[in-house]
């Protein structure tokens, strides 16, 4: 009989799950990974890796319909989808694999169905509805992430109306395409299917699209989308859909409640999404939940003692680079490790890899304001800067928002190519409580992108040089 006890269990082997698993084998636990499908979650099958290999390829098809813009020439571009699919699908295989080697390397006990709580420190496992075993645990940590939320109604059929699981596996390009919600799912498969030619509708019920980003930059964006031929419509919802055989009958209602019909081929429905708290066993236990997803504490800590949550169960920001993080959080309180600092949700960067792309970390210009900050604001535009404009890359800008009194970096946001890259560098700063006065002290390399960020600190306070 296989070993049944263990120092630590993790219910789901995504971002959040299998690095608080490597965390705390390499703190010498006996640990213990339930994964009911795939070992790297959502963010690695489904989500963050293979997304960026479909924008990969749209960011190419896009460079060789503007070859002619670098004196280059490409005739009879076009893509084999199936192909651009495959590619993306290989990309996740690997690195799925990857993950299973880590979990082995550490001597991570990885076991293959589902897991519900049966009272605390106690956890019965079944697959195919048949029981598998019993694990016990002092330590269970649930990381059994999150799904697409759906809107009633408009409930995703697979066919016709598609969630993020669909849209990453065409089998045919749409030539038309209504995409309910902006946030970072919804532009990025926004943007893949314009560049590969379909006609593209954004709906959105905020003022703005990308609503938690800076209203400045969500503007930038949406002019850059709409110049690409994005038709986008907020403060609108779809409040009816009519499917056909091949295609849907959207009706769409504005703010003044005109309402209006469209008719696509597919619907792709990224209206955000809920945790997975059912079916878990949460009722043999104390956990509290709120609004859909586990109550914790800043170390992961449920109502429960013994049982932690941790990634997009545990609440937003639902994003993995967040859900790895409280995983080590959580795994070194766990171990007793002492000076384990507590996550500050507003160092988490959020990135968006549309085109262009948009990364931003901490409070945006308004919300500085609203918190009681008086402000410095400083902007630069990729049009100043010499490695932009020789990549071809003109149209962005990188925006930083300080306290006035202290010089305190309260908040970047960016537009533009490769921004999702830059975003870290003030990341950092913000983690080291980095003041404007440092920041332009520090020497950024030329010529590259980065330099902006220097730009942008200095226009804040009145110095800035190449605008």
């Amino acid at each position: 009989m296989a070993d049944t006890n263990f120092d630590l269990i993790i219910v789901g082997g995504g971002p959040g799950g299998y690095v608080a698993a490597i965390r705390a084998a390499q703190l010498k636990m006996k640990v213990c990974v339930v994964e009911r499908e795939h070992l790297g979650g959502i963010c690695l099958n489904w989500g963050c890796i293979p997304t960026k290999a479909l924008l990969r390829s749209a960011e190419i098809y896009h460079y060789m319909q503007h070859a002619d813009a670098y004196g280059l020439s490409a005739s009879n571009t076009g893509f084999d989808l199936a192909k651009v699919v495959q590619r993306s699908r290989g990309v996740s295989k690997q690195l799925n694999g990857g993950v299973g080697h880590l979990l082995k390397k550490n001597k991570v006990t990885v076991i293959d169905g589902e897991a519900k709580l049966n009272g605390p420190g106690k956890l019965v496992v079944t697959k195919d509805g048949k029981k598998l075993s019993d694990l016990t645990a002092p330590h269970i940590i649930l990381a059994t992430g999150a799904r697409p939320r759906a809107l009633p109604g408009i409930e995703p059929d697979k066919k016709l109306i598609w969630t993020y699981f669909e849209a990453m596996v065409p089998q045919t390009m749409p030539k038309t395409l209504l995409v309910i919600g902006s946030g970072a799912i919804g532009i990025e498969f926004a943007s893949f299917f314009r560049t590969m030619g379909a006609e593209v509708t954004v709906v959105e019920v905020m003022p703005q699209v990308m609503p938690v980003e800076d209203e400045e930059i969500s503007k930038h964006a949406r002019k850059q989308f709409e110049k690409q031929g994005m038709k986008i419509m907020t403060e609108t919802k779809v409040v009816s859909v009519k499917k056909g055989a091949d295609n849907v009958i959207a009706t769409i209602e504005d703010k003044a409640g005109k309402k209006s019909e469209i008719t696509v081929d597919r619907v792709i429905s990224a209206v955000g999404v809920r945790g997975n708290i059912e079916n878990i066993g949460l009722e043999t236990t104390k956990v509290k939940t709120d609004r859909g997803c586990i109550v914790i504490d800043e170390y992961g800590r449920t109502a429960e003692p013994g049982i932690y949550a941790i990634g997009d169960v545990a609440g937003p920001p639902m994003l993995a680079h967040k859900a790895e993080h409280e995983g080590v959080i959580c795994v070194e309180k766990i171990a007793g490790l002492n000076n384990v600092h507590p996550m500050k949700k507003e160092q988490i960067p959020g990135c968006t890899y549309c085109h262009p792309q948009v990364a931003s970390v901490g409070l945006t210009e308004a919300k500085a304001k609203a918190a009681g900050h008086q402000v410095k604001v400083g902007r630069f535009p990729f049009l100043g800067n010499g490695k932009a404009i020789a990549l071809g890359e003109p149209e962005g800008m990188v925006k930083t928002v300080f306290d006035a009194k202290t010089g305190q970096l309260l908040g970047a946001h960016m537009v533009g190519a490769e921004v999702t890259e830059l975003i870290q560098g003030y990341v950092v700063a913000m983690g080291l409580e980095t003041t404007e006065e440092e920041l332009m002290h520090t020497v950024f390399p030329h010529p590259t992108l980065s330099e902006m960020m220097h730009e942008s600190v200095l226009d804040a306070y009145g110095r800035v040089i190449h605008m």
